[in-house]
């Protein structure tokens, strides 16, 4: 049953755009918090009695709520409608703030940011969901490019806001400073977002969302076990097992059920696979970036987190900038080219970046960072634009969730993987970690990144159509 309301075509023009500013402000906040505090764990973990090394379950916990708790997204939105669940999703995440803020032990500073990546889990995949359903598919480009920037920028931006609170107020700023953007991202959410998408009374796939969470936070958490080894890394492999059992398990379970929590014939539309599959492959790569360039410039070249920072930062500019040329830039070169002109940007750019000493050539290395962000900027928001403009109004839900839950994966498994290669060149120079191991990383990265490309081969004709069409599918309006 559904209640008529306002559609995206009777929506006023510009709210795209509107829509599009807050909910990236939400994601910026969301994002930044899944790494602000890497700079803070020594103050933090001297403030609460425990070690750095113990305090990374804290890193953990948040990602494994992600993993958790992204699946049931879609469910949530069609069921209370995704303005109501983003204005929740936000209130959740304020109050994870503030109770990490008001932590004084291990236990409680996990648990906190468990709650925290509750409310986390839920605001990327109905950020999306808000924007396809209230944009126009010819300007869902643009759209997504604004949506695009908080991802890029959040990872990079959260180490050095997190070390320049850290030193000149407290680590409890960190979380703190959440509580006033949180109160005024519900408020605008609430005023300017119109309530869009669907509102329908499908009962919960409890089994299928049982598997799905022990699948996906099982992978999350291995993966995050073995590369940031605050535990030993046998309960790492034990967890990734286990989740991948429960995958295949859920894979078969979805199959014969008839409202599974992510429903995986949503793969069987070409344009939805393609971009997820090229996206995860890309990102497999990319994804590292933030883990081995402050690794690069601070234990290769021996700067300082502030002068590493700054450096990168220079990525986070090539992320906004192409919000500028995003539209023109795929009407120009149509889908299948602007994504291959991407890839190979990135791949060069991040190839180039690991051998440019700062203190030879400091320009080129900032060059090179810049043009990687803006190829990574153009790569995702096109390809997210590309899988969720191919699907109906009542899959966005669900194709919003699988996206999300591809990301975290990957990114994941990214961290993992570049942190293995590492180890495994060190332990094969016998020697300490040093600036050939972290090239040999970075190389790999763009190598992984590269192998997207094979999905942009096969996209099928009339790809671009669905991008050019005016409107959103169209689907019934509800309350």
């Amino acid at each position: 049953m559904t209640i008529a309301t306002e559609s995206a075509s009777t929506a006023p023009q510009g709210l795209s755009r509107a829509t599009s500013l807050i909910l990236a402000a939400a994601l910026f906040m969301e994002m930044m918090d899944s790494t602000i505090i890497a700079t803070a764990l020594p103050s933090i973990a001297s403030d609460i009695g425990t070690d750095p090394v113990s305090l990374k379950l804290a890193l953990t916990s948040y990602l494994v709520a992600l993993a958790v708790f992204i699946p049931i997204s879609g469910w949530l939105s069609d069921r209370v409608g995704a303005r109501n669940l983003l204005s929740f999703a936000i209130l959740v995440f304020i109050i994870g703030s503030i109770a990490c803020a008001f932590s004084n032990s291990l236990g409680s500073f996990v648990l906190s940011r468990f709650l925290q990546g509750m409310g986390g889990s839920m605001m990327t995949p109905v950020a999306r969901i808000l924007l396809v359903r209230s944009t126009p598919r010819d300007q869902l480009v643009s759209a997504m490019a604004w949506l695009a920037v908080p991802a890029l920028m959040g990872p990079m931006m959260g180490p050095p806001i997190g070390g320049i609170l850290t030193s000149y107020l407290s680590w409890h700023w960190i979380f703190l400073v959440n509580i006033p953007i949180g109160v005024l991202g519900i408020f605008m959410t609430r005023k300017y977002i119109p309530r869009l998408g669907i509102r329908r009374k499908t009962p919960l796939d409890l089994a299928g969302f049982i598997l799905s969470a022990v699948a996906f936070a099982g992978i999350v958490f291995g993966l995050s076990v073995i590369s940031l080894p605050a535990l030993h890394p046998v309960y790492g492999i034990v967890a990734v097992v286990v989740g991948l059992i429960c995958g295949v398990v859920y894979w078969h379970h979805a199959k014969s059920h008839a409202t599974p929590i992510l429903n995986p014939k949503i793969f069987s539309n070409g344009l939805f696979f393609r971009s997820v599959a090229g996206g995860f492959i890309f990102r497999l790569g990319i994804g590292a970036t933030p883990f081995l360039m402050p690794l690069l410039l601070q234990v290769g070249y021996g700067l300082s987190p502030v002068e590493s920072g700054l450096i990168t930062f220079a990525g986070a500019l090539g992320a906004i900038a192409f919000k500028f040329i995003a539209q023109r830039f795929y009407k120009v070169l149509g889908l299948k080219l602007a994504l291959s002109i991407a890839v190979v940007g990135a791949v060069v750019a991040l190839s180039v970046s690991g051998f440019i000493p700062p203190s030879d050539a400091i320009w080129l290395l900032l060059a090179a960072l810049f043009v990687a962000g803006l190829a990574r900027s153009a790569f995702f928001t096109v390809a997210t634009a590309m899988a969720l403009s191919g699907v109906s109004d009542e899959e966005t839900g669900q194709a919003s969730a699988l996206v999300s839950v591809a990301q975290n994966i990957s990114i994941a498994l990214a961290v993992a993987v570049a942190g293995s290669v590492l180890q495994a060149s060190s332990y094969l120079r016998d020697s300490e970690l040093g600036l050939i191991d972290l090239r040999i990383a970075v190389l790999s990265a763009a190598a992984i990144s590269a192998c997207a490309i094979i999905f942009l081969i096969g996209l099928p004709r009339g790809a671009d159509s669905i991008l050019m069409a005016r409107n959103p599918a169209k689907s019934e309006p509800v309350e």
